[in-house]
């Protein structure tokens, strides 16, 4: 790893979002102070025009241009590589600091040192709590998840317990794992863990690192010390259900042989076909079964 001289490396890896890619950058730009940072912006061959915008309005980011999608785990390793700051954070592009978010939790970490993975609070565009936090996938959970169980037991026990239903956002507290649309961590939690495994294409890559981490007898840490208001999941709302489920499984079935063995990848894989007839079938019967909010526990229109 390169040598810190900078308090924080901001990253961000980019997929057609163009107009909230620079709405993102233009809020870290404005609005953080009393730090030094730098941004890396990785653009994974958006062909939307985000590379020249990012050229043209932003040229003090350091901008890594892909010739193809790389996905997340490997759009981020390569400023991972390069990034200087004593911590760093990884940003979605439909994600914008409020206020001085990141400076402040920079000084979160910094008075706290034995937090090696942070994320603030994540808020929807009404201002609203976004849940955040998650306890580490199961074969159980993920079985139940993959099958849509969610979507008429919400409150079923291993979908409450991995869905953290029971997670208090107004408090700081050690948890599983944090979201990655605004994941921060301290530069030697690298060293010691290594980078993000680029097995993963999209999905539970983050998932793994707080995994990896906890495995070493690191500290994953929610801290409500700051605000980030996120978009969810803009770039891959571009991509046809399907086709997600597919992404998703696929990272699911690498997740559980990595963590839990053959047995459990076994299982998942068998179950793939049918998770993804459930896929197929979603829009069909979405106006069927109501769409359910575990977090907000209420019906949604």
């Amino acid at each position: 790893m390169a040598c810190a001289d900078m308090d924080l490396s901001v990253i961000i890896v980019n997929w057609k979002v163009k107009d909230l890619l620079r709405r993102n950058l233009a809020s870290v730009y404005a609005n953080t102070s009393g730090i030094d940072f730098e941004v890396f912006v990785v653009d994974n061959a958006s062909g939307d025009g985000s590379v020249e915008m990012v050229a043209r309005e932003f040229p003090q980011a350091t901008l890594i241009a892909n010739n193809r999608n790389l996905g997340f785990a490997a759009g981020n390793n390569p400023a991972l590589r390069l990034a200087t700051g004593d911590f760093l954070v990884l940003l979605n592009p439909d994600a914008e600091p409020v206020g001085n978010a990141l400076a402040e939790m920079v000084a979160y970490m910094r008075a706290n040192p034995r937090v090696a993975i942070a994320g603030p609070r994540i808020i929807n565009e009404d201002g609203s709590t976004q849940p955040s936090v998650r306890r580490f996938p199961t074969p159980l959970s993920q079985i139940l998840v993959m099958l849509k169980v969610q979507n008429l037991a919400p409150n079923l026990g291993p979908l409450r317990r991995y869905y953290a239903l029971d997670f208090d956002y107004a408090k700081a507290a050690p948890v599983d794992q944090v979201m990655g649309a605004a994941f921060f961590i301290r530069r030697e939690v690298l060293d010691r863990i290594g980078l993000m495994d680029e097995r993963f294409f999209i999905w539970y890559e983050e998932v793994d690192w707080c995994k990896r981490a906890k495995d070493a007898g690191l500290e994953v840490w929610y801290a409500p010390v700051a605000k980030v208001r996120h978009g969810g999941g803009q770039s891959f709302r571009q991509v046809f259900g399907p086709q997600k489920q597919r992404m998703m499984n696929r990272s699911l079935r690498y997740y559980m042989k990595k963590h839990f063995g053959l047995a459990a990848w076994a299982v998942v894989s068998v179950l793939h076909p049918l998770s993804m007839a459930l896929a197929w079938l979603a829009p069909a019967i979405k106006n069927l079964v109501p769409r359910y909010d575990p977090f907000r526990q209420r019906r949604l229109p």
